[in-house]
């Protein structure tokens, strides 16, 4: 039909818009609004996020319980002990600790390779270019973040600094029994949080959703230990954050793995301060720390990670790590898409 002022009306939609652009944009808002009624799947056909990060977390719960009750077994076997006094012991790292880096090693491997077509790289646990040079700055950034709450706290002369009169021998023993003790309780912890669970959400074009739930369960995990403050869960939490933007940073857990574990050694093995509420690990420090208070500040008796000092040291570590460029940033695979950090990632939820 011609109009009044001689233009044909019927090829046109109602904006006015008779490109063919207007046509394959309508199409694409369809797509997108058909995509976004699909309760299971997105696009690609892959499992959305939540769906992945539950099956990851069903099969890992179930995983960690076979693996522990082995591992416990096992020991009590070949040691000729009992479960409670394995248990009671620094053998139970070994068995927590190793159910959980097993369990999240093979789940996440199997989620990654079976709901995302992932290769066992993308965990982030595998040596790339540059990883050693990430694991050594991210123990210097640790031990450094926790002298730094220290610090704080003798400003105040709330925390005070000796020497451990124990001998050299019982000190040396204490510095590299503990060292590989929490060398591998924080790769287990790194594995169980900052791999596939915050990964395949980070995949999801959800890194910020993936930081939080990671680091609140992160937190968590932590409650039953002894000798709790106000500020714990917070503290954790806020731990997690910064072991998550490490992740963040480089794509890869080296660097997180760095910071766990060096501020856990520094803090039980170096300064004698109790490690979340616990002090078996490290029975024989280079340093004593006794606690002056207040609480609010040092964390009390569970140690400097449940106070205000710890609170304002990690702030500033996260804001350094987030802004330093020393780091080596591992490579992705080749075909995933960016996400909102501008980093690569892997198919999208929409």
């Amino acid at each position: 039909m011609r109009r009044p002022d001689g233009a044909f009306s019927g090829s046109r939609n109602q904006s006015g818009d008779t490109s063919p652009h207007s046509k394959y944009g309508l199409n694409a808002r369809i797509a997108t609004f058909m995509d976004s009624l699909n309760f299971f799947t997105d696009r690609e056909g892959h499992l959305r996020s939540g769906w992945r990060l539950a099956i990851f977390c069903v099969a890992f719960m179930i995983c960690g319980q076979v693996t522990q009750f082995v591992l416990l077994r096992s020991l009590a076997l070949i040691l000729h002990r009992s479960i409670q006094e394995i248990d009671a012991s620094n053998w139970a790292v070994l068995s927590g600790h190793g159910s959980i880096l097993f369990s999240s090693l093979v789940v996440g491997w199997g989620c990654g390779a079976l709901l995302e077509e992932l290769p066992l790289s993308e965990l982030g646990c595998t040596p790339h270019k540059g990883w050693l040079k990430n694991l050594l700055i991210g123990s210097l950034i640790g031990m450094a973040s926790l002298f730094l709450a220290t610090l704080l706290a003798t400003f105040r002369h709330a925390i005070q600094i000796s020497f451990n009169p124990a001998g050299a021998g019982a000190i040396l023993q204490t510095l590299i029994v503990s060292m590989l003790i929490f060398v591998f309780a924080a790769v287990a912890e790194e594995m169980m949080f900052r791999s596939y669970p915050l990964q395949t959400l980070v995949r999801a074009n959800l890194p910020f959703s993936g930081v939080l739930l990671t680091s609140l369960a992160f937190a968590a995990v932590h409650l039953p230990n002894p000798n709790l403050s106000p500020f714990t869960f917070i503290n954790t939490a806020l731990a997690g954050i910064w072991l998550a933007v490490a992740y963040l940073r480089t794509r890869s857990l080296w660097l997180s793995f760095g910071l766990h574990w060096s501020w856990n050694w520094a803090q039980g093995s170096l300064l004698g301060l109790p490690v979340s509420g616990i002090e078996r690990f490290a029975p024989a420090p280079l340093l004593k720390g006794v606690d002056l208070g207040p609480d609010w500040l040092t964390g009390g008796k569970y140690g400097i990670e449940g106070g205000l000092a710890c609170t304002i040291a990690l702030m500033i570590s996260i804001a350094v790590i987030w802004n330093l460029k020393l780091f080596v940033r591992a490579d992705v695979t080749a075909s995933q898409k960016p996400d909102r950090l501008g980093a690569p990632a892997g198919h999208q939820d929409s």
